[in-house]
C-alpha cells in the first residue's frame, strides 16, 4: 500500500460558502470585468458589480417565489452566462443546485428532479419546457418551473426578468441575512453522477467541498489564475470539472466567457481569445485530427507528420535534460510554419490547457506540449469535487494525471483501487446509505479506479475495476490504455475493448464522421459510400489495422487486439452509448452491438 498527501494551503472556515466571493469582488473590485457574455455576436462585459446587482436580483425573486434555505433547485441548460448567474443566485437563496444535462430523456428529468425533492426547476428553452411539463404535472413538490429564453409571466423575456420583477419587494438585507446563515458543511449541490453502470446516484457536495476544490486549483496554477485572465467555458456546466473551474475563476476574479456552440468553437476561441482552456480529452483529439486532416487534404501532410514527430520529441526531451541544438532548431522552423497556426486556432494567447474526465494520452500530451500548449492532464470525479491530483507547471509528468491537489491524500489499496481523502471528497451519496457505505469508509474514498502511485507523488491510471476483462486464459485486461490508443488515429472515433471469457481480445470500432469524406476523397472512394458500405473495404481495414498494431505495442501478446469489426453507425449520446459527459456505457454498446461481438468469435 503507497500513499501520498499534499499539505493543504488555506483552510474553509466554518462560516464561509460560494456566495462570499461575488460580493467580495464587488466591494473590493466592482469594476473589473468578471464575465464576457455573447449577445447579438458581440462581446459584452459584466463587472464584478454588475454581476453581484444581478445574482442579488434573482435571489430575491426567488426567496419571493417562496423557497427556502435548504430546498434544491434543478438547472438543465446548456453552458450560457445564465447558467452561472443562476448557480450563484440559487446559493444567494440558501438553495442548492441541481444540474440536468440538458440533453436528458424525459425519464432521466423526472427521477433526478423526484430523488432530489427539487421544489423548483430552470428550464433553457421551449423544447426542455415539452420535455418537462409531464414530468412536472406527477411531481407536485416541483411548484416552479423558469424558461431562461422566455417567456416568462406578464411579459416577461424569461426566467431572469421574471424573477427580478417578482422580488422588487425583497430586501437586500432579506437575501444576505439568508446567503450568511448558510455555513461551510451545508449542502450547495446535489450531482447526479453519469450511470454509465446503473441508475445515477445523487452526490452530495457542500460549500466546503466546492471552497476546497477552488483554493486547491489557484495553489496548483498560480500562473492561470491571474485576476484579469481569460478562461472561456464550453464543457456542459453540468458536469463537476467545468462548475468548479468556473466558479475558481469567479474566486480568481477571472475574465469568463460561455459558449455551448462546438461546432463554431474555432470562431468563438478566436474572438473570445482565453489565457487558457479547459476540456475533456476527445476535444484535443479533435483539435489534433481536424489539424491532420487539414493538412494532408491540401498536400501538406509530410510538413504536418515531421511537425508533429518533432514536437513530440521536443516535449520528450524536457524530461530528458532538454532539447539539444538539432532539435532546437528543426522545432523553430515548425513552430513558424504550422505550430502558430495550432495556437491560433485556440485563440492566439492560450498560454495551457486543462484535461480531465478521461485519459489523454502520452502521445497527445507530448505532442501539445511541444506546440507550445502544455495540457496539465489531472484526474479526479463528482465524488471529489472535480480534480484530486493534477500535473502543474512546477510538477508535470507525462503519462501521469499528477500529484494530489493541496489538502488532499492519495493511497493505493492492495488491489490496486485508488481511494482519496481531504476536504475536497463528499460525505454521502444522497438518500443512499448503502452506496455511501460501500464507497466511503474512515474517511477514504474508494473510486473504483485502479492505478499506481510513484514514490514522488505522481499517480497513473491503468483502469477501472468494473471494466477489467478476464480473458478465458485468465488474464486480466484493463481495455483504456488500448482505447485512448486507438482513438488517437484521426479516422477513429470511438471503440470499445471486449473479450471477457473469450480466447482473445478484440475490439469494436466507429469511424469519425468528420473525418471520413476526406479519407474516402484521398483514397479515390465514392462520395456517397457509407461506413457499413465500405465496412470490408481492404484500405479501410488496412489503415484501421494500422492503428489496432500501434495501440498493441503498449501490451503484452496476450492483452493484444487480435480482431477488431468496424461499425456501421458512431457511439452517441442520443443512441444510448455515451453518457454526457462522454465516457462509453458499456453495457449498453455491449448489448446493441451483441451480434458484432459474437461474430468476432464465432468467424
Amino acid at each position: 500500500m503507497r500513499e501520498f498527501s499534499v499539505p493543504a494551503t488555506a483552510t474553509v472556515a466554518e462560516e464561509e460558502n460560494l456566495t462570499d466571493m461575488v460580493w467580495a469582488n464587488a466591494e473590493r473590485f466592482g469594476t473589473a470585468v468578471s464575465f464576457r457574455r455573447r449577445v447579438d455576436g458581440t462581446w459584452v462585459d459584466v463587472t464584478a458589480a454588475d454581476f453581484a446587482a444581478q445574482v442579488l436580483a434573482v435571489a430575491k425573486g426567488l426567496v419571493a417565489a417562496g423557497l427556502k434555505p435548504g430546498d434544491r433547485v434543478g438547472l438543465m441548460s446548456k453552458t450560457r452566462y445564465e447558467w452561472t448567474l443562476l448557480d450563484f443566485a440559487i446559493w444567494a437563496a440558501g438553495c442548492a443546485t441541481v444540474p440536468i444535462y440538458e440533453t436528458s430523456s424525459a425519464h432521466q428529468v423526472e427521477w433526478i428532479l423526484s430523488d432530489s425533492g427539487a421544489k423548483a426547476v430552470f428550464l433553457e428553452t421551449a423544447a426542455h419546457r415539452s420535455t418537462v411539463d409531464g414530468v412536472v404535472n406527477r411531481l407536485p413538490e416541483v411548484g416552479h418551473v423558469w424558461q431562461i429564453d422566455g417567456p416568462g409571466r406578464e411579459g416577461a423575456a424569461g426566467a431572469v426578468d421574471e424573477l427580478t420583477a417578482l422580488g422588487a419587494d425583497v430586501t437586500d438585507s432579506q437575501v444576505h441575512d439568508s446567503r450568511k446563515d448558510v455555513k461551510a458543511d451545508d449542502l450547495a449541490t446535489l450531482i447526479y453522477t453519469s450511470g454509465t453502470t446503473g441508475r445515477p446516484k445523487g452526490c452530495e457536495l457542500t460549500h466546503r467541498n466546492l471552497l476546497a476544490e477552488v483554493r486547491a486549483e489557484i495553489a496548483a496554477f498560480p500562473r492561470l489564475m491571474q485576476p484579469g485572465n481569460s478562461l472561456l467555458a464550453f464543457l456542459p456546466l453540468a458536469h463537476v470539472l467545468a462548475r468548479a473551474i468556473t466558479i475558481t475563476g469567479v474566486y480568481a476574479r477571472l475574465t469568463i466567457g460561455h459558449t455551448a456552440d462546438v461546432k463554431n468553437l474555432v470562431r468563438d476561441l478566436g474572438s473570445f481569445r482565453p489565457t487558457f482552456v479547459v476540456a475533456v480529452p476527445r476535444v484535443f483529439e479533435k483539435v489534433y485530427n481536424s489539424a491532420k486532416q487539414k493538412a494532408h487534404s491540401e498536400g501538406k501532410g509530410k510538413i504536418f507528420d515531421a511537425a508533429e514527430a518533432t514536437a513530440v520529441a521536443f516535449s520528450q526531451a524536457q524530461d530528458a535534460g532538454g532539447a539539444g541544438i538539432g532539435l532546437k532548431l528543426k522545432h523553430l522552423v515548425f513552430d513558424k510554419l504550422v505550430f502558430t497556426k495550432l495556437r491560433a486556432a485556440l485563440g492566439g494567447r492560450c498560454v495551457a490547457a486543462v484535461s480531465g474526465g478521461a485519459p489523454l494520452g502520452e502521445r497527445l500530451a507530448h505532442f501539445f506540449r511541444g506546440v507550445g500548449i502544455p495540457v496539465f492532464e489531472g484526474y479526479g470525479l463528482t465524488e471529489t469535487s472535480a480534480a484530486a491530483c493534477v500535473n502543474t507547471e512546477q510538477a508535470f509528468r507525462v503519462g501521469t494525471v499528477g500529484r494530489p491537489v493541496p489538502g488532499t491524500s492519495v493511497r493505493i489499496a492492495d488491489d490496486g483501487e485508488i481511494l482519496v481523502k481531504g476536504d475536497i471528497v463528499f460525505e454521502r451519496y444522497w438518500r443512499n446509505e448503502t452506496a455511501t457505505a460501500e464507497s466511503v469508509q474512515d474517511g477514504w474514498f474508494h473510486s473504483g479506479d485502479l492505478g499506481k502511485l510513484d514514490s514522488d507523488g505522481f499517480l497513473s491510471i491503468t483502469g477501472r475495476k468494473k471494466e477489467i476483462i478476464v480473458t478465458a486464459g485468465g488474464k486480466n485486461v484493463s481495455p483504456a490504455m488500448l482505447e485512448d490508443r486507438l482513438r488517437v488515429h484521426p479516422l477513429i472515433s470511438q471503440c470499445m475493448v471486449v473479450g471477457d471469457k473469450q480466447p482473445f481480445i478484440a475490439a469494436l470500432i466507429t469511424i469519425d464522421p468528420e473525418f471520413f469524406p476526406a479519407w474516402k476523397e484521398q483514397r479515390g472512394k465514392p462520395k456517397d459510400a457509407s461506413v457499413e458500405s465500405l465496412a470490408g473495404d481492404a484500405e479501410l481495414l488496412a489503415e484501421i489495422q494500422a492503428a489496432v498494431d500501434e495501440a498493441n505495442q503498449a501490451v503484452s501478446n496476450a492483452e493484444a487486439i487480435k480482431k477488431f469489426r468496424i461499425l456501421p453507425v458512431d457511439f452517441t449520446e442520443s443512441g444510448g452509448e455515451l453518457t454526457p459527459s462522454l465516457k462509453l456505457r458499456r453495457n449498453v454498446v455491449a448489448e446493441t452491438f451483441s451480434g458484432d461481438i459474437k461474430a468476432m468469435y464465432t468467424r
